[in-house]
């Protein structure tokens, strides 16, 4: 266990090493940030002052190299536009992302492992059939026009859901305000999580119909079957058990892959999580907050996959850790 994370923490630095340097790289190619800080009304005499200041004159290497030293510290720069650090910003509107994940993967593992469980047990059921053929369509709507279906039919049409924003949250800690905990904030919650859930949600369904229609042709089923144990302990703790394996890991690299779909969700339904932040910092050519956003998101990825792997080796024992880290 202990050789298997050294190993992967020298792989995640390797990761977020690339990560920062591509991220690094392409803030070039974002626009000029003194159109966004100065305007157009302030001499060129004052602006060269203010990109010497910046040290947005300095070759890439020197830029940086003073970047990763200060990244090292905890430094990811300062946000041009909110004048404080990136860093900061971020992690202010982290809560209202990650609370919008996590409404999301409710969802998505309430719903998908009942429904795919269903439809392998009974293939050739209408209901099935229709499920099956539910969850093509899922898979092929993107994101946002889901969003928008779900804002005209529930919020425009019948009025029963709120369009936009969070709501009243409940503070928790430090920056941290939940929707959770009160009915207005649920209402909020509701539309966004399950259009950030739709793209996911037919996936998995599919994947463990698939997964577990396999398991239930294998030998120790028939046998228990041949035992004359009860079908439900069969299918949900003998077979569900096995299927669930693959799920895992394909579920943990989707999760981390719902953060970045958070920035569709969050544009359309005006959330204040990154995702709306990043749009934002993008129009702004605000650089420093646009790399320390895709470290932080890369950092998420580098966690989920290592806890996910971590969750394989103990759901299965006979699964050597140092072999998955290879």
């Amino acid at each position: 266990m202990l050789a298997y994370l050294v190993k992967r923490i020298f792989q995640a630095i390797g990761v977020m090493f690339v990560i920062s340097l591509i991220g690094f790289a392409i803030q070039d190619n974002l626009g000029d940030p003194l159109r966004e800080l100065v305007g157009q009304s302030v001499t060129e005499e004052v602006r060269q002052e203010l990109r010497e200041e910046l040290g947005l004159n300095d070759s890439f290497t020197k830029q940086y190299t003073r970047f990763l030293g200060n990244a090292l510290h905890g430094d990811l720069g300062t946000s041009y536009f909110f004048k404080e650090p990136a860093l900061d910003v971020i992690l202010k509107k982290l809560p209202a992302t990650l609370e919008l994940v996590f409404g999301a993967t409710l969802i998505i593992v309430c719903l998908s492992v009942p429904l795919g469980v269903m439809t392998a047990i009974r293939p050739n059921a209408i209901l099935s059939k229709f499920i099956m053929g539910a969850s093509i369509i899922g898979i092929s709507i993107p994101v946002f026009l889901t969003a928008i279906l779900m804002i005209y039919v529930f919020s425009v049409g019948y009025g029963w859901l709120p369009s936009f924003g969070r709501g009243d949250v409940v503070h928790v800690f430090g920056d941290w305000d939940t929707n959770f905990a009160n009915v207005d904030g649920l209402r909020h919650i509701i539309m966004p999580s399950f259009a950030l859930a739709s793209i996911m949600l037919p996936l998995f369904v599919r994947l463990i119909r698939a997964e577990m229609m396999e398991v239930l042709q294998s030998e120790y089923v028939k046998y228990a079957r041949a035992k004359g144990i009860r079908p439900w302990r069969i299918y949900f703790v003998h077979a569900l058990k096995n299927t669930l394996l693959p799920v895992i890991t394909v579920g943990g690299v989707q999760i981390g892959t719902m953060v970045a779909y958070t920035i569709l969700t969050e544009t359309v339904f005006q959330w204040p999580g990154m995702g709306f932040m990043f749009l934002e910092a993008v129009n702004r050519v605000d650089t420093p907050l646009i790399v320390a956003y895709l470290i932080v998101v890369g950092f998420i990825f580098v966690v989920t996959n290592t806890v996910v792997d971590l969750i394989y080796g103990l759901v299965n024992p006979t699964v050597k850790l140092a072999r998955l880290g290879a």
